[in-house]
Formats: structure tokens, sequence, C-alpha cells
């Protein structure tokens, strides 16, 4: 539903208030009054526009009915994502696979379609750090994720910003380049309302205190930047809430991270993860707030044959406690946990449609198509 012009208004205002900030106050006080006093007009599609010193500041609409126009910024509320209005919400959505092999699937057209045609809500950007990945060219991989932030923005679809660490499992081992990283990525992103940050993908190999160590020293660093945005927290032992080495989530309920609007991420692959991993999540989401950024109907390499009917279990656990999800992987990787055939993305599709996608892809496109319940002002919902 589009959002009324009060409600765009006030959207305006609080760019203006970000941008002109260092302007003196007696000419921002007028630049406020004049925009306050102008007749509303249609808003126009949401673009991105430069600001001084290569910040991106976000523009004042997202396009009629996509979920950021019906949404706003998100922000943590309870155990839950709720929406500017205070309203739970659920996201559904893909991930891209590595920057660094698969940057061909993330184009205008592929994003046209998981916008459009696959209606999804959120796009999770995954930048691996070692593997070829930004270890080997920050500034490269910093711009590629900067790039796709704006192309989701465009759509009206959220982006999660994904620190894709794997090997060392330890996040320590990557603080000083994700200071950096999430820096930069913060700053020129500060006027944005549909970002969440994930700064660790899955730890691995080490203590939940020392990954409530490396988050509590990264977060401050992102705050400085933009105080507003989500940060999403990956939990031990490869983001299984610690179950993939015999804890479960009871040390972070004991211990969470000393920080406001966070969420803890959980990771399940169904042929792999059974009843100790779906029970640990039904457990966790009455405790602490999750948000499930990668799942796969495969193996846990993503691999082998789909599970169907051990992923619908899980999604549908989602569904009932409204936990947002993202699905591995929207990239034409030989493996079955890539939705679409190997080389779609070299002949830049087609896109739309299911004539490119492996049974995988059939199946999770036909998920994330089913209606959404968001609601804008109270009223209304996403068709």
């Amino acid at each position: 539903m589009t959002p009324s012009h009060p409600t765009r208004l006030s959207h305006l205002l609080r760019l203006l208030r970000s941008r002109f900030a260092g302007l003196g106050a007696a000419v921002a006080a007028l630049l406020l009054a004049v925009t306050a006093a102008a007749p509303a007009a249609p808003a126009p599609a949401r673009t991105a526009a430069t600001a001084p010193e290569g910040t991106t500041v976000a523009d004042t609409a997202a396009p009629a009915g996509s979920p950021v126009e019906a949404n706003g910024r998100l922000k943590v509320c309870g155990t839950g994502l709720c929406n500017e209005h205070r309203r739970p919400v659920q996201l559904r959505g893909m991930s891209t696979h590595g920057l660094q092999w698969y940057a061909r699937c993330v184009s205008p057209g592929s994003l046209d379609a998981l916008a459009r045609d696959w209606k999804a809500d959120v796009l999770r950007i995954s930048m691996y750090i070692q593997e070829g990945g930004y270890e080997t060219d920050p500034r490269r991989f910093t711009d590629l994720v900067s790039s796709a932030i704006d192309e989701a923005t465009e759509r009206g679809m959220y982006a999660v910003v994904d620190w894709h660490m794997l090997t060392p499992g330890d996040p320590h081992h990557n603080l000083a380049r994700a200071r950096t990283f999430f820096t930069e990525i913060a700053r020129r992103h500060a006027g944005n309302e549909n970002l969440l940050y994930e700064i660790a993908n899955e730890p691995s190999g080490v203590s939940w205190p020392r990954i409530k160590s490396y988050a509590e020293q990264l977060i401050p660093v992102i705050r400085r930047q933009d105080p507003h945005t989500p940060i999403l927290i990956g939990t031990r032992a490869w983001s299984s809430l610690g179950v993939s080495e015999s804890a479960d989530e009871s040390e972070i309920v004991a211990n969470p991270v000393n920080a406001e609007n966070i969420m803890y991420t959980f990771h399940f692959y169904a042929a792999s993860h059974r009843d100790p991993y779906y029970a640990a999540l039904s457990r966790a989401a009455d405790r602490i707030p999750l948000f499930v950024t990668e799942f796969g109907t495969q193996n846990y390499a993503g691999e082998g044959a789909d599970d169907f009917a051990a992923a619908r279990r899980y999604l549908d656990l989602l569904d009932r406690k409204k936990i947002s999800w993202i699905n591995w992987n929207y990239s034409d990787d030989h493996r079955s946990g890539a939705v679409f055939k190997p080389g779609t993305c070299a002949a830049d599709g087609p896109w739309t449609g299911t004539s490119r996608l492996k049974e995988a892809g059939k199946w999770i496109r036909d998920r994330i198509r089913t209606p959404d319940d968001f609601t804008a002002a109270g009223t209304g919902g996403r068709p």
C-alpha cells in the first residue's frame, strides 16, 4: 500500500535533518519549514543520491507496493523484528553466493526478477572475507557491496550486508578488517532505511564469550556511523546456536551481547540438521531475537538431494513465530542448493519464470511468492 503524504513528509524531514546537519541551525530550520509548507507531490522511485565525501543517501520513497515502502526502517522489538509502525514483520528472500565468483548473478535483470517475479523482501549480499574475497582487494569488494545495496534499494528490497567469514572460524581474526569495512559501508549508507548488518557469518571452533567479545567491539564502531540499523550476530558452531558443537541457546540467553537493536542468527540445512537443531531453534525463538540468514533444502554443504519435507517443517515453524529467513543461494553454481541451472548468469538469464530453475529454485520461489501480511500505517497490505 502506498504510504500517506504525511508519512512521506516525515521521511523527508528526517533525511534533511541528516543531510544538512553541517549547516547552521537557522538555515536548516528554514529548509525544513519551506519543505513542510510545500504541497505534497507524487513520490518518485527510490534512487541513490551522492552526498558530500562519498556518503550515499537514500531517496525519500521506495517503489510503490515494495517491502520497504510498506514497512520503512526496521527495529528489533522484543524477540522479533518490527516495522516503523511497531508491527511485527517477517522478511523472506535470497542470499547471493560469493561475489568473487558469482557477481554476474547479481545483475539488474536478476534483481528485477527477485523483486518482482519472486516477490522477495530481502537480498543478502554475501561477501566472503577469505577464499579470494575481501582481504584480496578491500576497495573492489567494498564497492561491489555498496553497489548491490543501491540495487536492492532501488527495488524496494531490504539488504543484509553479510560479512561472510568462514575459515578461520574465530571472528577476531578479521576484526580490524571488519572495523574498516563496516565503518565505510555504514557511513556511505547511513541514510538508508533498508539495511541490516550481519557481522559474523558462521563462527566455529570458538566459545560464545569469544564471539560476544567480537560483537561488543565491532558494534560501537558501526553505531558511530549509523545508530539505527539492526545488527545480526552469528552464533556458535556455524550459527547453529551451538548445537553443532554440543551446546545450545542457553549460553546466549544467560550471557547476551550488551547492545540494543540486535538479533542472533541461525543457519540450517534441512537434509542434515534434524530434531536437535529444530528444537533449539523453537526454544530460542521464545527467548532471544532470531533471524535465519541462511538455510538450504539440502545437506550442510548445500549439495545432494533436496529434503523438502524437512525444509517445510522448518519454514512452517518460522512462519508461526514470525522469524525472517533467507535461502542459500541465488546463483548458478553446480551444487543443488544454487537455484539457477549452470550457465544462466553468463547468459544473463532468462531470470523470470521457472525454465532456468533447478528443483530447489522452483520450490523456494513458490514459498517466497506466497503473500506477505505487511501493513502500512496500520491498514491494508502488500499485494
